[in-house]
């Protein structure tokens, strides 16, 4: 490869992320409770929300029970399955701040269940700081729903703030969507760090579910050099299942819809469709239960992919 930015980049991401072989599974959720993931990537307009909302979509419509916990003062989760942010009754912010039922605060609709976000939420991440384990927030108000479901879904604002520090808290596993592009790599590195971090301190079984490739396409070399390089270092924690850039997924949201009722027959759709198999088949069988505990650290006989990031030489 020719020593260029790119080059230089890479070798940036070699050091922060050298990853071996990756077991693929469910971890930190007990049996009948729902798995809890977070989407997260610091870096905006890379389909973080998108994916959450269409593979949450297409999940429930595969027959799971998915509720979606709309975490980002933008509220285009909320949007994006056409519940008006503006008229819902309560929020994610009731649930943080004002300790409102989360269950109460569930609106249904005919894609999956959402608890909706309004611009309040941008004001919870200032009214949380002198709160007592104010990084637990979210996890406290979702516990009650864990029954409920098969797979709660977090979407994360694009930052690394104190709202995305309660998602990670709150959640089992992280889903990173990034966007095959010349600052993927350095953002990968950057939230990998973070990650480590959240474990040690506050998570022990946050764990990696999975990257997944979103505005997808070989017409452009750069593609294949990030490609390669990600598959690399997180192996099997890769989804082979790659989403496709479209105008259909970009237009879906403004209609209120995720692209498998916009489009059901449309590469968008079937890239989705594909995706939550593939997720499914990750996560079947279930492990066995490994139930949280208020300890600061994980169970020793487990690795975890986050444990398995090795951290490069300086």
């Amino acid at each position: 490869m020719k020593n260029n930015k790119f080059t230089v980049l890479i070798l940036q991401f070699q050091k922060q992320a050298g990853i071996i072989e990756c077991k693929m599974g469910s971890k930190g959720c007990e049996t009948g409770m729902a798995k809890i993931l977070a989407f997260v990537n610091q870096k905006g307009g890379v389909g973080k929300t998108t994916s959450a909302v269409n593979l949450a979509a297409a999940l429930q419509k595969a027959g799971k029970r998915v509720l979606l916990c709309d975490f980002d003062p933008q509220a285009n989760a909320t949007s994006g399955l056409g519940v008006e942010k503006s008229t819902a009754a309560h929020s994610t912010y009731d649930i943080v701040i004002e300790d409102f039922p989360a269950a109460d605060a569930v609106i249904r609709t005919k894609y999956c269940d959402i608890l909706a976000s309004n611009v309040a939420l941008s004001g919870a991440g200032v009214e949380l700081v002198g709160v007592e384990k104010r990084e637990y927030a979210l996890r406290h108000a979702l516990e009650p729903l864990r029954e409920k479901y098969d797979y709660i879904f977090i979407d994360c604002p694009p930052s690394l703030d104190l709202l995305t520090l309660n998602g990670l808290c709150a959640c089992d596993s992280v889903l990173i969507p990034i966007q095959c592009e010349y600052y993927a790599l350095e953002g990968l590195s950057e939230l990998i760090s973070t990650l480590k971090t959240i474990r040690k301190k506050y998570n022990p079984y946050l764990d990696i579910e999975g990257v997944v490739f979103t505005m997808f396409s070989l017409r452009y070399n750069l593609t294949v050099q990030v490609v390669e390089q990600v598959q690399k270092y997180f192996g099997s924690k890769v989804y082979k299942t790659t989403i496709p850039r479209t105008i259909r997924i970009s237009e879906a949201p403004s209609y209120g819809q995720p692209i498998n009722f916009y489009e059901p027959k449309g590469k968008g759709s079937e890239a989705y469709m594909d995706l939550a198999i593939e997720f499914v088949k990750n996560n079947r069988p279930h492990e066995p239960a490994r139930r949280r505990t208020k300890g600061n650290s994980a169970p020793a006989e487990q690795k975890s992919a986050l444990e398995q990031v090795k951290q490069g030489e300086a």
